[in-house]
């Protein structure tokens, strides 16, 4: 995948402490509308590709969103299920200490897979500034994603998309990929609603079972076993199965890469919204748009939590953040939805041109 076109990255930077044994790594794609903001992962695999793809699509969220922030991301090269409690703080700590060169200046970090409050308050510590980056723990002035700003925007992008999908939300069936910091929101949110929650997954495997899925229960079997396939009233099946669910609303909510070329003709739904990130490559959403799949991209759908992390960053608190985030979400995907409708594209062209159109503006690297 070619990492450098006319947009970015402006920086990559690695850092390296031998002595900790930390690895590391940030991409600044664009700050023409402010500085990069974006998570940071920490897993054995990850690559400065996937954080680049990652990056540019903060890039265009945070331009979409219309917040005062560029795209970036970084990512730490380690096992964190083999390593303790005082191994990852060293490591974070190096990592913090690595990136004081861009951080805060340029970069903003944020929590991310592996990476929660606790990570981000030695982040901010050791950086010495409290605004290097947002996720901190409440008593630290933060919003941690922990309060369900993601997963609260995408629950709203959903309501805002499924009209367009010539969906009823009060008669439609939804099953979610990921029962996590996004999935179970969306979960919670959605009960509110008379549609049917007709299936879930985690690494554990798939619960689907088509009369509907209790939350309370799956909350309460997910919080004392572990997975969500204890739940015991329906069919169990393997992680990936998610695909063949025979349900109006997929939403995606935690791996990648989820969707291949190869799946598109498994997929039954109706709607996809894209909770998580790059969920799959874009030449595979438009194979679904062409199959008659509406497709709420991810960087229109889980920009609540960048939303959350613009309201912490400015001293905001929860109910400021609540408000903007449902706001910005609506707004936002009725615009990319109307627009997508009326020039008969893919709702990811019709977000993008107003994203590219915003960074345009402002860009002084962009080659025009």
């Amino acid at each position: 995948m070619e990492m450098f076109d006319e947009f970015g990255p402006e920086k990559i930077l690695e850092v390296y402490n031998p002595k900790v044994g930390m690895r590391g790594f940030v991409v600044i794609d664009n700050t023409s509308l402010g500085p990069g903001k974006g998570g940071t992962r920490m897993t054995p695999s990850v690559s400065k590709e996937e954080v680049f793809r990652l990056a540019r699509t903060m890039t265009w969220k945070n331009a979409l969103a219309d917040l005062p922030f560029g795209g970036a991301k970084s990512g730490i090269i380690a096992d964190s299920k083999k390593i303790d409690r005082e191994k990852k703080k060293t490591i974070v700590e190096a990592f913090a200490e690595g990136l004081k060169v861009v951080s805060p200046s340029q970069y903003i970090a944020a929590p991310d897979m592996n990476m929660a409050e606790e990570e981000m308050k030695w982040y901010a510590e050791k950086n010495g500034d409290m605004k290097s980056c947002t996720g901190k723990p409440k008593d630290l002035g933060g919003l941690p994603h922990e309060l369900g700003s993601t997963g609260f925007g995408v629950y709203h992008s959903l309501l805002v998309a499924a009209p367009y999908a010539g969906l009823d939300i009060d008669k439609a069936t939804v099953a979610i990929e990921g029962f996590g910091n996004v999935g179970w929101f969306v979960a919670k949110f959605l009960k509110e609603h008379k549609c049917k929650l007709v299936a879930v997954s985690d690494s554990s495997g798939v619960i689907y079972n088509k009369k509907g899925l209790d939350f309370k229960k799956l909350a309460k079997v997910k919080k004392e076993k572990g997975k969500v396939t204890a739940y015991g009233e329906g069919e169990v099946m393997p992680s990936n199965d998610i695909l063949d669910v025979d349900a109006d609303i997929l939403v995606t909510a935690a791996i990648p890469d989820l969707v291949k070329g190869s799946d598109v003709d498994r997929l039954k739904f109706k709607m996809i919204v894209e909770g998580s990130n790059i969920p799959m490559i874009e030449a595979v959403e438009r194979e679904c748009f062409k199959k008659g799949i509406l497709m709420v991209p991810d960087f229109l759908a889980n920009a609540g939590g960048v939303i959350s992390s613009y309201v912490e960053y400015t001293g905001g608190g929860e109910e400021e953040m609540f408000k903007m985030v449902e706001e910005k979400i609506k707004k936002n995907t009725e615009m990319v939805m109307k627009a997508a409708k009326e020039k008969g594209v893919l709702p990811r062209d019709a977000g993008m041109e107003i994203a590219v159109e915003r960074v345009m503006e402002k860009c002084k690297v962009c080659r025009v």
